[in-house]
């Protein structure tokens, strides 16, 4: 095993789990909680790390997937589609309502596709993590995200011309449930 300590640069960690976790549940309360959740399994499992199998950010992450399937599994009452658009954003920032429209997009994608978004822009780990993570190639990865975000490039602006080929490709059925 790797003797690398996974928390040697903890404040990094907690803000890529925490941001992952955001992107799949929404911040606050709920991204909170899992995140501690994910901090306390990985002190408990912290002599299983193993560099060589991938970079703690990655470990993490794996830790994360899991721990939020726990918490969707004992709470399906996360925040609707109807509460995003009931949402009044008159008075925020260009910013929040474009998080909001990313959000609500968010939304309408594919399981596996949020989970590639969350785990590249969320948890901020590379096409080969995340390969190693999902047991994908790395070039596989690649072309999912790619097809994932002009997926959510047609969501958000469903007037532009498609940049992709009709049809849904994603993550193998393996995945798609996790």
């Amino acid at each position: 095993m790797g003797a690398t300590d996974p928390f040697a640069q903890p404040e990094s960690l907690i803000s890529r789990v925490y941001a992952y976790v955001a992107y799949r549940l929404g911040p606050g309360a709920d991204a909170d909680d899992v995140t501690s959740d994910v901090f306390e399994r990985a002190l408990r499992y912290r002599d299983r790390y193993d560099r060589s199998l991938g970079s703690a950010p990655a470990w993490m992450i794996g830790i994360a997937r899991r721990a939020i399937a726990d918490h969707l599994e004992v709470r399906r009452d996360v925040v609707t589609d109807e509460l995003l658009e009931s949402a009044d954003v008159s008075d925020l920032e260009g910013t929040a309502v474009v998080r909001l429209d990313v959000r609500s997009a968010m939304r309408r994608l594919s399981e596996s596709d949020r989970e590639l978004l969350a785990l590249r822009y969320g948890a901020d780990l590379t096409a080969a993590d995340i390969g190693r993570l999902l047991e994908m190639r790395t070039n596989a990865v690649e072309v999912a995200l790619h097809r994932a975000l002009a997926r959510m490039r047609a969501v958000l602006d469903p007037t532009a011309p498609p940049t992709i080929e009709p049809g849904r490709v994603g993550l193998p059925a393996r995945h798609a449930a996790s």
